[in-house]
């Protein structure tokens, strides 16, 4: 162009359309990773699954590869935390210990169960493998009758595919009665979709109406509901009652001890102090192998 040429006028950028609320790009532009730089959050979300589902990748894949790590309160037990900011929200990630169920039956489970009860995180997402759905689907259902406000993530569903399988997504959804979202993390596949979920959940954009026990067994029937209303007024704002009842009911030996030595108060006050102290002396930051 020669110096005395008229410069070409830049063409204005479209605002973003309805259209582009659902093209991957779009929403994947909107993710910003902030690793363990977290500072104030709006909302925490909890990161469940059985062991050697891709747990550890959707997290660094969200997280920008670096975690938050140090032990649990009184545990020996790893936690690692981690943040992003999606659609100008900044969301605390707890990746939860791997466990099988969340029955108590070992300080994982029990440290995973614990958060999600009395820490009620604003989303829950639980990570399966698409290659074993009805062994993870266990842990997903425990995890419902604890929480609403879930989403789950089939994540490998490369490997799935290669070996001939395939998951009805929707038909999973409409069973579970919350947000299905299929992922290959490791490939960056689904993301953006699943932080979609996220960020509907979490703000009560999504309606969810989660599978669980519709009643209990009639030689039960009348127990609970007497149990139930004796820890609503010993433990007024007690999450999920019912669930802590039915628990008792079962012999868990870690809920029975609190009650009798009038910690389960303390549970409830305990856990969400877990996540709300950045500057804890026994943190480090590491990166987590995929």
């Amino acid at each position: 162009m020669s110096p005395d040429a008229s410069p070409i006028p830049a063409e204005p950028v479209p605002a973003p359309t309805a259209a582009c609320s659902t093209c991957g790009v779009y929403r994947a532009a909107r993710l910003r990773k902030l690793g363990v730089s977290v500072g104030q959050w709006d909302h925490v979300v909890a990161l469940a699954g059985n062991p050697n589902t891709g747990k550890s990748t959707v997290f660094n894949a969200l997280t920008g590869l670096r975690q938050h790590t140090g032990n649990w309160p009184g545990k020996t037990v790893v936690r690692a935390e981690g943040a992003f900011e999606y659609a100008g929200k900044r969301y605390k990630l707890v990746d939860l210990p791997g466990t099988y169920s969340l029955l108590s039956t070992s300080v994982d489970e029990q440290v995973a169960r614990d958060f999600i009860l009395f820490g009620q995180p604003d989303v829950t997402v639980v990570v399966v493998d698409a290659t074993r759905l009805e062994r993870n689907l266990n842990l997903t259902l425990q995890v419902l009758e604890i929480t609403p406000r879930a989403v789950l993530c089939v994540n490998l569903m490369d490997e799935a595919r290669r070996a001939g399988l395939q998951v009805d997504d929707r038909q999973l959804a409409r069973d579970l009665g919350v947000p299905v979202v299929p992922t290959s993390a490791r490939r960056g596949e689904g993301l953006p979709v699943l932080l979609e979920a996220i960020a509907g959940v979490a703000a009560g954009e999504l309606v969810v109406r989660p599978h669980r026990l519709s009643a209990e067994p009639p030689a039960l029937r009348s127990a609970v509901r007497e149990l139930v209303a004796r820890l609503q007024a010993a433990f007024p704002g007690l999450p999920n009652a019912r669930w802590v009842a039915l628990r008792l009911l079962g012999g868990d030996e870690h809920i029975i001890e609190a009650l009798r030595r009038g910690e389960l108060a303390d549970l409830q006050a305990a856990a969400p102090s877990a996540v709300s102290d950045p500057s804890r002396q026994d943190l480090e930051s590491r990166t987590i192998p995929a």
